[in-house]
């Protein structure tokens, strides 16, 4: 039985990229080593790192004058850092479309008790279910604020934003750890992008940070490790990185370059991908779609429901056993959730159209 893994993260990982790994476990390029038990400090994971950085360079068209650094704590620990290195007396804002845009201004809250700034909502769908992109009147925003935080794509919820909104002049800060690397972007829109590994990067451990060098703060902060310049200044190297991830993670840019062809290519096969499974949707009377504007849908992860609590019960159940694991919905949104990353093949969506075509002849 053919395993498909719809998971929402960790996600599925390119085979070619499993393999490899696998090839180069025990020695790592004649070197001896594994990478696992390499020095950070060490010539090979040098170029490793070196060679990661680079690569993404390329294919997301990072300018010169923005940082590219590899740090820890997921996605969650910037939700504190970001407050901490840009906003200190100053008014930052939130648009919340989903559950981690939530979690981010609730953080940022939380640390306004203690560090003086202030967070501001700018616009929320939580009353609906973060069922859209919320709008907001840009004119509201105040044009000497710190930055405007959005996420670019809603894990949970199946949301995402291609069109950046106005935000009158104020930076753009985007929480991009769920769709990073399956859409285009201008990097020079954002000062800063940042984005866990573990949907369409690499394994768990690694955070991406894409920082304009301007926005490196300038006072010390309360730890080393949460201070941009002092990890910008080391190279990612105040201490020990999560050497081995990142080495995955260059894989898999490796994988994206040389394999897809590059992030537009990438961008195109999620589109293609997505449609299908959106499509079937659309035309089925059996199962629907929570999201309310096709404009507002996610490449990577679509929900769907069936007409009863119990039928999406039965279907995950069912769906598990036949090999469509992880396709459960969040509990917030219910129903099911198709993750389909990058890594995620075609087949995977094809063989689970017929699932679904199968399920629906039965319980309809």
């Amino acid at each position: 039985m053919t395993i498909y893994n719809f998971s929402a993260g960790p996600a599925t990982l390119p085979k070619a990229v499993l393999e490899t790994a696998r090839d180069e476990m025990l020695d790592y390029q004649g070197s001896g080593m594994s990478v696992l038990e390499m020095s950070h400090r060490s010539p090979e994971f040098d170029k490793i790192i070196k060679d990661a950085e680079s690569t993404l360079r390329e294919l997301m068209a990072i300018p010169d004058n923005y940082k590219v650094l590899f740090l820890q704590g997921g996605a969650s620990l910037q939700f504190s850092m970001l407050p901490l290195n840009l906003a200190q007396g100053k008014k930052v804002y939130y648009l919340v479309a989903g559950s981690w845009g939530k979690k981010a201004y609730t953080e940022a809250v939380k640390l306004s008790k203690t560090i003086e700034f202030e967070p501001i909502l700018l616009a929320s769908s939580e009353d609906t279910v973060y069922d859209h992109i919320p709008s907001f009147d840009a004119a509201t925003i105040d044009p000497q604020a710190a930055y405007v935080h959005l996420t670019t794509n809603n894990t949970i919820e199946g949301t995402a934003i291609y069109d950046l909104p106005d935000t009158n002049g104020v930076p753009i800060v985007a929480d991009m750890s769920s769709n990073i690397l399956a859409a285009r972007y201008n990097v020079e829109d954002f000062a800063v992008i940042y984005a866990g590994a573990q949907k369409n990067i690499g394994p768990a451990g690694v955070t991406v940070v894409i920082i304009r060098e301007d926005f490196l703060n300038d006072q010390p902060m309360l730890s080393s490790m949460l201070d941009y310049r002092i990890q910008a200044d080391n190279d990612s190297l105040y201490n020990t990185p999560p050497a081995y991830n990142i080495y995955i993670s260059k894989l898999v840019f490796d994988w994206v370059k040389n394999e897809i062809g590059g992030v537009d290519k990438m961008a195109e096969i999620e589109r293609e991908k997505s449609g299908l499974l959106y499509d079937f949707i659309e035309k089925s009377d059996f199962y629907t779609s929570p999201v309310k504007f096709a404009k507002d849908r996610s490449v990577c992860n679509i929900p769907f429901v069936t007409p009863s609590k119990d039928l999406d019960a039965k279907f995950a159940k069912e769906a598990d056993a036949a090999g469509f694991k992880n396709i459960k919905g969040h509990r917030s949104v219910g129903g099911m959730r198709a993750s389909i990353y990058n890594a995620f093949p075609r087949q995977g969506v094809l063989d689970l159209l017929d699932f679904m075509a199968k399920f629906e002849a039965e319980n309809k």
